[in-house]
């Protein structure tokens, strides 16, 4: 499925969090980055779950969720797979929810 490019106009920066998690595996990084346009559309996002005792490459990102290329698509333990463009906050609530379940593991 070939994914057009979004064109951003002008976009301000509306979250930008990071938080210290304790996991099983030991502690981990959750990070939130919101983009939004004039009209308060969601136009860009990443959101990061960290974790170097889980997963050492990819900076240690075991989940990701982002637009960085113009389209969303999730990351799990260096791979990349598009997703269906959805509202931001079905995404945000999938993330959290995975990020629940892997904060409860010691290996991938």
């Amino acid at each position: 499925m070939a994914a057009a490019k979004q064109q951003l106009g002008k976009v301000r920066k509306v979250t930008d969090e990071a938080a210290i998690v304790r996991c099983v595996a030991g502690d981990g990084l959750i990070r939130e980055e919101v983009w939004k346009d004039d009209e308060g559309n969601v136009v860009r996002f990443n959101l990061a779950f960290i974790n170097l005792h889980l997963f050492q490459r990819d900076h240690g990102r075991v989940l990701g969720y982002d637009t960085a290329h113009g389209y969303p698509h999730r990351h799990f333990a260096g791979s990349v797979e598009m997703i269906e463009p959805v509202p931001y906050q079905m995404i945000l609530r999938r993330f959290k929810a995975e990020v629940a379940e892997l904060r409860k593991r010691r290996h991938l």
